[in-house]
């Protein structure tokens, strides 16, 4: 393992000004995006959007460090036969995979889920390191709801975690480790404040029992934020500064960066949300999104799968990258939206 490669890497995806596009949509989630636009999701119809994202330079080059792909996206190639991680590679981003088979029922552990897919990970990652890809992915989903998570939920997933991400330091590649409490209850953010406390300490325990580099990772975490049914939502402020109190209290300053979740929030709230942050102040490590949704739903609203609209299409993601890129800095302002809008 070449730990200071490892290292470059992972500052580079977490630079100030960029973050990351997670664009690894599963066959089944980016049919559901598709059939919310109408469009029929075909090999064809999804390499051509995700060619569209890849291909807008000022987004890529300006405000793009880094780009999830799925297995079906990093062995496609663009209509004039360009590889598509060789077009992330000229915008000057870093091509990155899912690795994560997604998750299973837990055994004696009634709505708690595990992740899969340790199995031949070892040999999946030696071929996607030799077609570009150097980092990788694995999300763990934990639930909060009547009497989870339990501890046993927990404890599995950390594990699972810290393996995948040993394994993807030994195949040289900077492991995303991403532990996702869900925001889908009805819990006050003092729940999933305690919650995600519990999920990313047992997470780094795991990660240090299976030796994994800090230095040559990059956390994937949630905000410390309301669940979408609680009556009281809470405010930007306190958001920011919940999460910044609790990312403080339980990530090592040796990690290089982490990279936000947006989790099903809107596209401006994941934006105020990372803004805000880097209000309070000098951080011990680099801070910005890794989002999906909140940096893809207005393009593909704009595509709509119709070749006329490819730069319409492109514009939008241009514009919801730039003010990310902004509030990685800390310099968004809600006005620069409506001055786009």
């Amino acid at each position: 393992m070449n730990l200071t490669e490892l290292n470059r890497i992972a500052t580079a995806m977490v630079v100030s000004g960029k973050g990351i596009l997670a664009a690894d949509e599963s066959s089944g989630t980016i049919k559901k995006r598709f059939d919310a636009i109408g469009v029929e999701s075909t090999e064809s119809n999804r390499r051509d959007y995700r060619e569209m994202l890849f291909r807008s330079r000022e987004a890529m080059s300006q405000y793009i460090s880094g780009v999830i792909l799925y297995d079906e996206t990093i062995w496609q190639d663009a209509k004039d036969g360009t590889p598509l991680v060789k077009l992330i590679e000229q915008s000057g981003a870093i091509p990155g995979i899912k690795v994560d088979e997604g998750t299973q029922a837990l055994p004696m552990c009634l709505g708690e889920l595990v992740t899969v897919g340790l199995d031949k990970l070892a040999e999946r990652l030696k071929k996607y390191y030799e077609r570009g890809a150097r980092f990788a992915k694995w999300r763990a989903v934990i639930d909060i709801g009547s009497g989870i998570p339990s501890m046993t939920a927990i404890g599995v997933n950390a594990h699972a975690l810290a393996r995948y991400a040993a394994l993807c330091q030994a195949a040289q590649i900077v492991p995303i480790v991403e532990p996702e409490v869900l925001m889908d209850g009805d819990h006050d953010i003092d729940r999933c404040y305690e919650v995600t406390t519990r999920v990313l300490n047992k997470t780094f325990q795991e990660l240090r029992v299976q030796r994994v580099a800090l230095e040559g990772m990059v956390l994937k975490p949630n905000m410390a934020i309301s669940g979408k049914k609680c009556a009281k939502q809470a405010p930007v402020e306190e958001v920011a500064e919940k999460t910044i109190r609790l990312l403080k209290a339980c990530v090592p300053a040796a990690v290089p960066g982490i990279a936000f979740l947006s989790g099903g929030q809107s596209d401006e709230e994941a934006t105020a949300h990372l803004n805000a942050m880097h209000k309070l102040g000098p951080l011990p490590w680099g801070l910005t999104f890794s989002y999906g949704r909140a940096l893809q739903a207005a393009p593909q609203k704009a595509w709509s799968g119709k070749a006329e609209n490819v730069a319409a299409g492109q514009n939008a993601f241009s514009h919801r990258a730039r003010m990310n890129g902004l509030a990685s800095k800390g310099e968004w302002q809600s006005s620069l939206e409506k001055k786009a809008a």
